[in-house]
């Protein structure tokens, strides 16, 4: 992914709270069913920092998440990087809704550029990996 690429964008509604939603994106015992398994800690707390490591194509990316805002209810941003390579990159999810429906806009926008020749860093690959994570597993996880 590239600075000069549009960012992704990915917009999905759900049959849930706005509440439940929240509680999905920002509590770790939620995150680890459907989002990385392997999360080792997790706050909704502006300056918050993990790192964990995931394989993909026989490598090991080591991502680090750095909690850059968080507006309750509304917004929480991550700084996300991975170890050992170049590139830096910005995630916003943001809800919306009410107790009966909600709605989450997802937008990852890249802030230096990543490796041309890493497939798992081409803007393809991350708007399947959010479709994945966001469009399947989330909302299969809700229900």
């Amino acid at each position: 992914m590239k600075t000069t690429e549009k960012p992704v964008v990915l917009e999905v509604d759900f049959n849930h709270p706005l509440t439940r939603l929240w509680k999905a994106l920002t509590n770790r015992s939620e995150m680890v069913q459907w989002f990385f398994e392997n999360i080792p800690e997790f706050r909704a707390q502006k300056g918050f920092r993990t790192r964990f490591s995931v394989l993909s194509g026989g490598r090991s990316f080591e991502h680090i998440w750095h909690i850059s805002e968080v507006v309750p209810l509304e917004k929480i941003v991550y700084d996300w990087s991975y170890g050992g390579y170049p590139g830096q990159s910005r995630v916003l999810f943001e809800i919306s809704g009410d107790a009966a429906s909600s709605r989450l806009k997802l937008t990852h926008l890249v802030l230096e550029d990543f490796p041309d020749h890493i497939p798992e860093f081409q803007r393809k690959s991350c708007l399947q990996g959010w479709e994945y994570f966001i469009g399947e597993r989330l909302k299969s996880f809700l229900g």
